[in-house]
C-alpha cells in the first residue's frame, strides 16, 4: 500500500484536527490504496531527523507529504530529500527565527513531555532548511490564508514564490475550511508523480 506521510506542526500531534481528517478521509475514499503516515513528531530537532530519516527509508511507496505550520516546512525538507511531491499548509518559512520568541521550558499539550527551547534548539532546526533558490526544482503545493494569527503568510508567499501558490483571504493558522480543500490537495501529489 502506497504512504502519504503527514507532519504535524509545533506543540502539535496526529491527533490533531488536520492530521484526523485526513486520516479519515482517506479511509473513506482511498482505504485499499493509501495509507496516512502521520507519526509523533519528537520534541528535539536532532530527534526529528532521526524519526525522518527512517520515514524516508521506505521512499519507493511514498506518494508524498502533506505538513501543516512546523510541519510544512520538515515536509519541504522531504520533497527536496526524496524529490517527491508535498503539499503545505500555512508552513512556517524560518521557524528557527519564530521560535527565538518561545525560549525556554514547554509542556508538549498532547504528549505531556517537558523539553526546553534554546539557541542550540534553533541552530538545529537549520538542518531542515531549504532555499527559495532549491525550492524552485521541487514541487510543492503550498497553502496559505492571509489571516494567519501565527505566521506572517508573506514570508512563505515570498520563500515558495515559484511553488504552486493557493493563497486565500481571510482564514487562521488553523487553515479554515481544510477538509473542503484536502480532494484537491491529495490530487495534487496524485498528479505529481514521476
Amino acid at each position: 500500500m502506497k504512504k502519504i506521510i503527514y507532519l504535524h506542526g509545533f506543540l502539535s500531534s496526529p491527533l490533531s484536527l488536520k492530521a484526523q481528517l485526513t486520516i479519515e478521509y482517506c479511509q473513506q475514499h482511498y482505504a485499499d490504496s493509501i495509507e496516512i503516515v502521520a507519526p509523533q513528531l519528537a520534541n528535539y530537532p536532532d530527534q526529528v531527523a532521526e524519526q525522518l530519516a527512517v520515514l524516508l527509508e521506505d521512499k519507493q511507496n511514498i506518494i508524498g507529504f502533506i505538513g501543516s505550520s512546523l510541519g510544512g516546512y520538515l515536509a519541504t525538507y522531504c520533497a527536496k530529500q526524496t524529490g517527491l511531491p508535498a503539499v503545505v499548509i500555512n508552513p512556517a518559512a524560518y521557524p528557527y527565527d519564530l521560535l527565538s520568541n518561545y525560549l525556554g521550558e514547554h509542556q508538549h499539550p498532547y504528549t505531556k513531555e517537558f523539553f526546553t527551547i534554546g539557541d542550540s534548539f534553533n541552530l538545529s532546526l537549520r538542518q531542515f532548511d531549504v532555499t527559495k533558490q532549491e525550492l524552485q526544482a521541487l514541487k510543492i503545493s503550498v497553502w496559505l490564508q492571509t489571516q494567519d494569527e501565527t505566521l506572517n503568510y508573506q514570508e512563505a508567499q515570498d520563500k515558495y514564490q515559484y511553488n504552486d501558490l493557493n493563497i486565500q483571504a481571510g482564514g487562521s493558522h488553523a487553515f479554515d475550511n481544510y477538509i473542503e480543500h484536502l480532494p484537491s490537495m491529495l490530487q495534487y501529489l496524485f498528479n505529481s508523480q514521476a
